[in-house]
């Protein structure tokens, strides 16, 4: 038998209305014994931040799209 522990772990998402519903691969990796479950908020990731886009311009980048403009 082994004895060593070997962490499981996966990522879900949900939606409006959605259930937790764990990936089978995971369900079936998880036998007799005794096992800790833990269950966190993962943050939110940065490409998701709309001023990533805007504190990418350098100030030499002024005016570049000014003859795009309606």
């Amino acid at each position: 038998m082994n004895d060593q522990l070997e962490p499981l772990a996966c990522t879900v998402e949900l939606k409006v209305g959605e259930k937790l519903s764990l990936p089978a691969a995971l369900v079936e990796r998880v036998g007799p014994g005794r096992w800790m479950l833990t269950v966190s908020r993962c943050p939110e990731p940065a490409t998701r931040r709309h001023d990533a886009f805007l504190n990418g311009f350098a100030d030499e980048d002024e005016g570049l799209y000014d003859d795009l403009a309606r």
